[in-house]
C-alpha cells in the first residue's frame, strides 16, 4: 500500500518550524545592518552595508540549504525508497543578484531631485531596512527551496514536489499550494503563470514568502492538508474557468469564505 505524504504532515510541520527558527535568526542579524548606514555619510557607508548584506545572505543561505538537504534525506528515508542518493546543497545566489536586490530595497533612501518632497531620512532608512529584511528572507529561503527542487530533478526515485503554504499566506501562495503534488519543473511551480498571476521569481516565491517544498517519492501518494483542500475547493468553485482573472476571483473567495485571513 502506498504511503501518504502531505503538506500538513508531521514531518512537514517540523521542517516549517525549523525554517521559521532559521528566519528569526536571519531577521535578527539583518536588522543589525541598519547601523552600517551612516545618515551623514550615506554614499560612503552604502558599500559596507551592501557587503555586510551579502555576507548575511551567504551565511544563512547555506544554513537553509543544509536544512533542506537534511529534510529531503529524512523524507526519502521515511519513504523507504531503494538506492542511495545524497542531495547537494544549492549554490548561493550570484553576487550580482544579491547586490541588485539590496539596491532595489534601498532605492528609496536617495532623493532624486532637491525640489521633490520626500519623507524624512530616518523614515526612508526604516523603510529600506524593512525591504532589505524581506529581500534577505527570500534569497535565503530560495536557496533551501532550490536545494529540494534540484534534488527532485536529480533523484530517480523522486517524482515531484508539493508546495506548502502557511495558513496566513497570500492568495497566490495559497493557490500554488492548492495544486498539490504537480510540481516537477519551475514552469509547473508558477514560472509559466506570468501572464495570469502576480509574483516575482522563476518559481514564484516573493519577498517574505514562507512557503516550503515537500518532496514526493515513488510509492508515495500525496494528499492535500485540510486547509489546502479547502483552498482548492474555493478556487474550483469561484475562480476556475476565468482566464486572466483567476487570482482576483480567488482572492475575493478567500476573503469571503476562508477562515484563515489574508495578510
Amino acid at each position: 500500500m502506498a504511503s501518504t505524504v502531505s503538506d500538513g504532515g508531521d514531518s512537514a510541520g517540523r521542517y516549517r518550524r525549523a525554517q521559521r527558527g532559521l528566519t528569526r535568526l536571519l531577521l535578527r542579524d539583518a536588522a543589525r545592518l541598519r547601523r552600517l548606514l551612516n545618515p551623514v555619510r550615506l554614499q560612503e557607508s552604502f558599500p559596507d552595508w551592501l557587503s555586510a548584506a551579502d555576507e548575511v545572505v551567504a551565511q544563512y543561505g547555506d544554513m537553509a540549504a543544509s536544512l533542506a538537504a537534511q529534510f529531503f534525506e529524512a523524507e526519502r528515508d521515511a519513504a523507504g525508497v531503494p538506492e542511495s542518493f545524497t542531495p547537494e546543497m544549492a549554490s548561493r545566489p550570484p553576487p550580482e543578484q544579491v547586490e541588485a536586490s539590496f539596491r532595489w530595497a534601498a532605492h528609496g533612501i536617495w532623493v532624486p531631485d532637491a525640489d521633490v518632497q520626500v519623507e524624512p531620512l530616518d523614515v526612508r532608512l526604516d523603510a529600506a531596512q524593512r525591504q532589505a529584511e524581506a529581500v534577505a528572507h527570500r534569497l535565503v529561503l530560495d536557496q533551501g527551496r532550490e536545494t529540494i527542487r534540484q534534488a527532485v530533478r536529480e533523484d530517480r526515485q523522486a517524482v515531484g514536489y508539493a508546495r506548502a503554504a502557511a495558513l496566513g499566506a497570500c492568495s497566490f501562495c495559497k493557490l500554488m499550494a492548492s495544486r498539490g503534488m504537480v510540481y516537477a519543473t519551475a514552469g509547473t511551480a508558477g514560472g509559466d503563470a506570468d501572464g495570469s498571476f502576480l509574483g516575482g521569481g522563476t518559481a514564484k516565491y516573493h519577498n517574505s514568502c514562507n512557503c516550503c517544498v515537500i518532496p514526493v517519492f515513488r510509492g508515495q501518494r500525496f494528499e492535500l492538508s485540510e486547509h489546502a483542500a479547502e483552498w482548492d475547493r474555493l478556487y474550483q468553485e469561484y475562480a476556475q474557468g476565468h482566464p486572466g482573472d483567476q487570482l482576483r476571483l480567488f482572492r475575493r473567495a478567500l476573503a469571503e469564505h476562508d477562515k484563515h485571513p489574508l495578510p
